[in-house]
């Protein structure tokens, strides 16, 4: 491949600060809103050398995904200047592929066709993961989870992680397969990593109020999810420290969540409203922002 490998940045193996969560066991991440300059450049990237699909191309939009998932919104935004890097916003989109076959099949064509994205790969001992940095500049995530029957728990919740080195040639030698085919291969986000200005601020909002546990707290660093995942969210201070509200810019638009019910948006609303945060809510999705202007839509599961 002609790539090295080296540890995520923060690496971390934290006692978690449990939390009796109101965030249902079926939350789920859903599709990432990417605002891009060249649409056409960014599609290619994601199509080509991610292995996602085009699902749909319209205009100044383009959904990318696996089969019928919708995993990504790429929506071109011409006059948006860069995003700070040293602000609130994206550190990085995690896609989760479904073994660690069809991870390496899209790692290969990662080295293939883009090796010049590539920062950085990581053995999180629930999960192997490598990194990357699309044309554009925002953070990309590509991993697989290993069965949750060999992750190790922590005393009252939590999963034990690490950022221990791990091979990308090694792995591709391991797990690739260039005969095998997509039929029946699926990928989705699985966990969105931000960038925010404190932990404490992030907590109350992400924890307090949309009801996530805490899986991991390090000070400079805040993972949450529910129903035992390792985390739906991660959030740093690791190049944001004191960052103030997002300006327009491109990079990150939109994080949706999905949640069971109808019913279970609605009391996610409650608690909203009970913070006195403002919220849209327009029948079926609950529309917020959290305190750095980071916009989250909330929605049912499909029927």
């Amino acid at each position: 491949m002609g790539v090295t490998s080296s540890p995520s940045a923060g690496a971390w193996r934290a006692a978690p600060a449990a939390t009796a969560g109101a965030a249902p066991d079926g939350t789920q991440m859903d599709t990432v809103e990417l605002l891009v300059r060249d649409l056409d450049a960014m599609t290619s990237y994601y199509r080509d050398a991610v292995t996602l699909d085009v699902l749909e191309q319209s205009g100044a939009t383009a959904v990318l995904g696996r089969g019928t998932q919708r995993i990504m919104t790429l929506r071109q935004e011409r006059d948006l200047p860069t995003a700070n890097p040293r602000g609130a916003g994206l550190y990085h989109t995690a896609i989760l592929f479904q073994d660690p076959q069809q991870l390496a099949s899209s790692l290969f064509q990662m080295a293939q066709r883009v090796p010049q994205t590539f920062t950085g790969s990581a053995d999180h001992l629930a999960s192997e993961a490598f990194y990357f940095t699309d044309p554009e500049g925002n953070g990309l995530e590509l991993y697989h989870d290993r069965p949750r029957d060999q992750w190790q728990l922590l005393p009252g919740g939590g999963v034990v992680m690490d950022s221990l080195p791990l091979d990308p040639n090694a792995f591709l030698h391991r797990w690739l397969d260039e005969d095998a085919g997509r039929t029946g291969d699926t990928a989705a986000i699985g966990h969105v990593h931000l960038q925010v200005g404190d932990i404490p601020t992030a907590k109350r909002f992400y924890v307090d109020v949309l009801g996530l546990d805490v899986t991991a707290d390090l000070g400079s660093a805040l993972f949450v999810s529910a129903g035992g995942y390792h985390h739906h969210i991660g959030m740093n201070t690791w190049q944001s420290a004191g960052a103030g509200p997002r300006a327009a810019s491109l990079g990150l638009g939109d994080v949706r969540i999905q949640v069971p019910t109808r019913d279970d948006v609605e009391a996610m609303a409650e608690r909203v409203r009970g913070h006195g945060i403002e919220r849209a809510d327009d029948g079926r999705s609950l529309h917020l922002a959290d305190p750095w202007g980071t916009r989250l839509v909330i929605s049912p599961a499909a029927n």
